[in-house]
């Protein structure tokens, strides 16, 4: 195939200093900024961002984003044929908190002249809030929303299966309301014209079917899935076109939670066949699969030891352009030609792994550029291949741009029982010699998710422009790595045992190496990390100067019992597989020597109840622990699991930072460094 754009052309970018302050505007690309000796302050990297989720419209003529405003976010679309116009906002996307509010979570081009944006509105039902999901569309002519087939939805109707942009229509798959109460509730799917908001039956609710159905390319909806939450088994339906009734093809139940369900990737039009994901021989790698016997081919890609994490198909979602791969960083693998030469110049001109193509229009002409976030700071550039011209739309954070960022590197390390553990290193830009502080920050989950050097999770930058090393592990359990690893956490001497060891191992590894004092360490983390991180305090107390934990668990069975309430006695097992769920909860040994610990909950924290801070907190205290001294805690009345708001993360990091500051000052007596001015 030969090159849709000239390679010198795309490589002149021009010259010259970029400044944005105020609305986004096509600009042209900027060189590299120098090392700057200055200190960025630590707010800056989690506030609400400036540009975030960017799409294209089909047509390329329009743009649309969400961006910080105020604290928060709203959704906001430019005009690309007019860039010195100021965008429109279109929607707020702040969090809902109480009844009558609401939150926008996404969004998707209907066509190019309607947004179809997802809204949650949170009701009081008499039993506390309850959420609906909602669609509503944005005509960028009118300026007025309409509502998408909202007479006859159940509590959820916002999931797109399907866009014909040429008609103005989509599939959606929405929860029914009828009189039968045997169907109530279970998922019905609808042809939406986007410019109206009415709609036609296209798949009637099915009593097997509850977790959603799958539609293919042309708009067929050919698979059906249930999930059980007792028994643990998935349960898929299909057929080979709308003619032929559904039959089930799969009922199995994956008591190690380390398998992939074959759920269709893509659906290769006129067969039978789709890609799909499977760790069938112990790896993550992509096949094509027979939906009818749900045979195997031979792996179309993988990356060896390692799981691929997607398929990445072209805009009219009927071929495969690559795949998303994982090997310390994530990114993409292009296996089409075109892709792989336009992926292979951005690397060459912003540098390999800062680069990632984030959307296209329709002709797949326009792209929607992502670079940076790794070395320096990241912005959106929107490339015209047919011009060979490269334009930047905004700096994702305008206060940083592309600043110098501390560096971030993968790297393996041993744990004390030989597992290679890889980890992801962020070290401190304005530091020299060795022999420095440290932060270990576990990730949250914890299982099937895992930290990158290009991970968006802010609180390495922050930490690291204060003077200490962060070290994010990649311990056994983590995902990306397989299924015997992954399995390696779940099982019984794993969860806050041989998991908790791994992070003791990468504080010494690191401290054999001489990057790091072992007796300037603490240990930071948020959901599993914040476990973790209260589990280090108290299990190993003399080994950390201090512990941070936000929205953790810390009373095990008391989460196993909330979790079987909530989602099903089977998915209660998923969190652990502990045989001693007492042993392995910080609030069950509040006794004897503990790190000082901060603790951080939100009280709108839907995944993990206020509960399991509260008993920590309360045992703590009974223990003789003093409050101010031996702990902190620290309640958010605004406070969810994601922290939502600048003021709530802005709190996380700048406490995270005293507490820090207190137990382990990043500069010290005797360091051969001072800290910048």
């Amino acid at each position: 195939m030969g090159s849709r754009f000239n390679h010198l052309a795309f490589l002149a970018l021009a010259g010259g200093a970029v400044l944005i302050t105020g609305a986004p505007a096509i600009v042209s690309a900027a060189p590299p900024a120098a090392a700057s000796s200055a200190m960025i302050a630590p707010a800056e990297f989690v506030k609400k961002v400036n540009m975030r989720n960017p799409r294209i419209a089909p047509d390329g003529k329009h743009f649309a984003y969400v961006t910080g405003a105020g604290g928060k976010e709203v959704l906001v679309v430019m005009d690309l044929t007019a860039p010195t116009k100021p965008p429109v906002t279109v929607m707020s996307a702040a969090e809902a908190r109480e009844a009558g509010e609401r939150t926008m979570t996404e969004f998707r081009w209907v066509g190019s002249e309607n947004i179809v944006i997802t809204v949650i509105a949170r009701e009081d039902l008499g039993r506390g809030p309850g959420d609906f999901r909602r669609l509503v569309a944005y005509n960028l002519a009118s300026g007025k929303l309409v509502l998408q087939a909202w007479r006859g939805s159940g509590g959820d109707a916002g999931r797109i299966l399907h866009i014909d942009h040429a008609k103005g229509e989509y599939l959606l798959e929405r929860d029914g309301v009828t009189q039968d109460t045997e169907s109530r509730g279970l998922p019905e799917v609808v042809r939406v014209n986007v410019a109206t908001g009415d709609y036609v039956m296209v798949q009637r609710t099915n009593p097997i079917v509850t977790g959603g159905w799958a539609a293919d390319s042309d708009g067929v909806v050919r698979a059906g899935f249930a999930s059980d939450g007792d028994n643990g088994k998935t349960r898929i339906l299909y057929r080979s076109n709308e003619k032929q009734p559904f039959h089930t093809v799969f009922n199995q139940a994956d008591k190690s939670f380390t398998e992939n369900i074959p759920i269709p990737q893509l659906f290769i039009p006129g067969t039978d066949q789709a890609y799909v994901i499977s760790r069938s021989d112990g790896f993550g790698k992509v096949y094509k699969m027979d939906l009818t016997t749900l045979k195997l081919s031979a792996p179309v890609f993988q990356t060896p030891g390692f799981d691929v994490q997607d398929v990445l198909t072209d805009f009219a979602n009927r071929s495969v352009l690559g795949y998303r791969v994982f090997d310390g960083s994530e990114h993409a693998s292009y296996t089409d030609p075109t892709f792989a030469e336009i992926q292979g110049f951005l690397d060459e001109t912003f540098g390999k792994g800062e680069a990632d193509i984030v959307d296209t229009d329709a002709k797949q002409n326009l792209l929607v550029v992502r670079a940076g976030g790794t070395s320096k700071g990241s912005g959106y550039f929107l490339y015209d291949v047919d011009q060979a011209k490269i334009s930047l739309l905004n700096w994702t954070r305008v206060a940083i741009k592309d600043a110098q960022l501390n560096p971030v590197h993968a790297e393996w390390i041993t744990a004390s029982d030989g597992t290679k553990l890889q980890v992801i290193v962020t070290l401190p830009r304005h530091r020299t010699g060795k022999n420095l502080p440290v932060v270990i920050m576990p990730h949250g989950g914890p299982f099937g998710i895992f930290s990158a050097t290009n991970a968006l999770e802010p609180w390495n930058q922050p930490l690291a422009e204060a003077g200490y090393v962060v070290i994010q592990p990649n311990y056994r359990g983590s995902g990306g790595y397989g299924k015997a690893f992954e399995k390696m956490g779940r099982d019984p001497g794993g969860y806050g045992k041989r998991m908790q060891d791994d992070l003791t191992d990468v504080l010494n590894a690191f401290a054999a190496k001489g990057m790091i004092d072992p007796k300037r360490a603490c240990i930071m983390g948020w959901s599993y990390g914040g476990f973790a991180a209260a589990r280090g305090a108290q299990r190993d107390g003399a080994l950390w100067r201090c512990a941070i934990a936000g929205a953790g668990i810390y009373d095990m069975a008391m989460m196993n019992r909330w979790d079987a309430e909530h989602l099903g006695k089977f998915n209660s097992g998923f969190q652990a597989t502990s045989d001693d769920p007492d042993g392995i909860s910080a609030a069950q040994h509040t006794d004897g020597k503990w790190a000082p610990l901060l603790v951080v909950a939100g009280e709108r924290d839907q995944r993990i109840p206020m509960e399991q801070s509260r008993t920590l907190v309360s045992n703590l205290r009974r223990s003789g622990k003093v409050e101010n001294t031996d702990f902190r805690y620290i309640v958010q009345p605004q406070g969810t699991h994601n922290l939502p708001y600048d003021d709530v993360h802005v709190q996380w990091i700048t406490e995270a930072l005293s507490w820090l500051g207190r137990f382990n000052p990043a500069y010290a007596a005797g360091d051969s460094d001072k800290p910048p001015a």
